[in-house]
């Protein structure tokens, strides 16, 4: 592959690698140069471009990725299609990532113009989130290369998600004197709520004195009833061997593999098994929704993988879990202000330029103007709350929306383009939110059932990934955006909005069909008329 300036009379077939305006018409990186590209770059008075001209022996970036994909092996996992040289590869099931790190490790050091990258081993994922990722770096890779690439895909299971089971679970909780019953009871639902995500529940619950000879009494009962054994000490475990919940695992004729565990929090683990079904022995941290070490044990059972005393003597390394996200930094600072659920921010403040003079906003769809309509399906919604950006006729937009229990929040700014209301839309976003709906005030075939949809997704997905609508498998509006993400819409310029950030592969994306609405907008006359909207001036 050649790369810098290509004369015209050359660019034939020729990659570009810049995005480059001719003749009214962007022509995006890495398009492929037609004759007639050519024949607009010459008419706009270009010499030459800046391209990549393939040798016969290259393979173009797309192919090259393709090829990879369909040459890895893998289970309950699904490549979407390649673009910029990029196959993304999504969980079809919800469940625990597994993945062949020195198989990955030998594919990423044959060359390092071929790249993978995946989600960490053992790693709990919801079901359409991004798993791994291949990226061919330049524009083509040689094909001696792919092949020697080809042949290590092809040679093993690469990657595979194994499906939470649905399991029947008994609980056992002991009782020492001044143990509050609102502390069991509020340790039977934090259990259950962590069971939930995996579909298993709670089968039987008994309380016993914190006494070895009642506690294997209550195992022995509880594991003819259930898939496994969760056991809640009243007091915390400091003999490994004589303890009462290792005791009593010993004393119901099960075995125990490991007492303790290199995670903290969860140090205080037990691992058992009676009859072949897992007894597993609660850390006191365990008790709250936190993520600490008996998470890991326990999605690595629900999901099928199981778990061996090395496996735990394993989770060492990576296993001081005090300073993730997802815990307060550090543990005796108090935890940072709980965040939960989305608030909509519906996009307003354009000129409808495109219509040739009326305001689109303003169509009447039986009889409502079209933002309003927007914003009573925003507020019909499970969402916290409605930010509304106006810009162009700002007044006339506010009176359509009286009455409603809506936030206004205009953007003077609205003419240099689209960033511009996402950056004062997302300026309003309570602290509180996890994310923000980014919904556009021209998709009448949008219904608060499909908003409440993606919410759900996005709860599912712990607030953590960009939810996108999808039409036909094809991208759509509206999107949620995680909080984390809000720090880049600070840095958006231009007529670039949330489809930035979506495809700039730094998140999850997980895609939720919701049929037309995603992809019926209404900017020109003719849209409009199709729609069912009657315009106004």
């Amino acid at each position: 592959m050649k790369f810098g300036p290509v004369p015209l009379d050359a660019a034939e077939g020729a990659i570009l690698a810049h995005a480059t305006n001719a003749g009214g018409i962007r022509l995006r990186k890495a398009h492929r140069l037609t004759a007639e590209d050519i024949g607009m770059l010459r008419a706009a008075g270009m010499e030459e471009v800046i391209a990549a001209v393939l040798a016969e022996d290259d393979v173009e970036e797309n192919a090259a990725a393709t090829r990879i994909a369909e040459a890895l092996r893998f289970t309950g996992i699904a490549a979407r299609p390649a673009a910029t040289g990029r196959v993304n590869l999504h969980a079809t099931v919800s469940g625990i990532f597994t993945v062949d790190k020195p198989l990955i490790d030998a594919i990423n050091l044959v060359d390092p113009d071929i790249t993978i990258a995946t989600m960490p081993p053992f790693a709990p994922m919801v079901e359409g989130q991004m798993v791994a990722t291949i990226k061919i770096i330049p524009f083509a890779v040689a094909e001696r290369v792919l092949r020697e690439v080809l042949a290590l895909a092809a040679a093993r299971e690469a990657f595979r998600m194994h499906p939470y089971r649905s399991l029947r679970v008994g609980v056992v909780q002991t009782v020492l004197p001044g143990i509050k019953p609102s502390v069991l009871d509020k340790t039977l639902r934090v259990t259950q709520e962590r069971l939930s995500r995996t579909g298993s529940t709670i089968s039987a619950e008994l309380r016993t004195p914190h006494a070895a000879p009642e506690v294997a009494r209550a195992i022995e009962r509880l594991a003819g009833q259930s898939d496994m054994v969760l056991v809640f000490g009243a007091s915390a475990m400091s003999d490994p061997d004589r303890d009462v919940i290792p005791a009593a695992i010993h004393a119901s004729g099960g075995v125990v593999f490991r007492s303790g565990m290199p995670v903290d929090p969860g140090n205080l683990f037990v691992l058992g098994e009676r009859q072949g079904k897992p007894v597993l022995g609660a850390p006191g941290c365990a008790r709250s929704p936190r993520l600490n070490g008996f998470d890991w044990v326990l999605d690595r059972i629900v999901s099928g993988i199981g778990v061996t005393r090395e496996d735990i003597a394993g989770m060492g390394v990576g296993g001081l879990l005090m300073e993730i996200p997802t815990r307060p930094q550090p543990r005796e600072m108090p935890a940072p202000p709980r965040r939960e659920g989305v608030e909509i921010v519906l996009l307003a403040a354009g000129k409808s330029s495109r219509m040739g003079g009326p305001n689109k906003l303003m169509a009447l769809f039986e009889g409502k103007p079209l933002v309003r309509r927007m914003a009573e399906c925003a507020l019909a919604s499970r969402a916290l709350r409605t930010v509304v950006v106006t810009g162009h006729e700002p007044e006339r937009v506010r009176a359509a929306l009286d009455g409603l229990d809506v936030e206004i929040a205009e953007n003077r700014d609205f003419e240099s383009g689209l960033a511009s209301s996402l950056k004062t839309g997302i300026a309003r976003v309570s602290a509180s939110a996890e994310g923000a709906m980014i919904v556009l005030g021209d998709m009448p075939g949008i219904r608060p059932g499909d908003l409440d949809r993606m919410m759900e997704v996005f709860s599912v997905a712990g607030g953590q990934a960009i939810v996108r609508a999808t039409c036909g498998g094809r991208r759509g509006n509206p999107v949620i955006l995680p909080r984390a993400l809000f720090p880049a819409v600070t840095h958006l310029e231009g007529d670039v909005g949330a489809r930035h950030l979506v495809e700039a592969g730094g998140s999850d994306v997980i895609d939720v069909e919701i049929g037309e609405g995603a992809a019926m907008d209404v900017d020109t006359p003719e849209a409009m008329a199709v729609a069912g909207g009657v315009l106004q001036g």
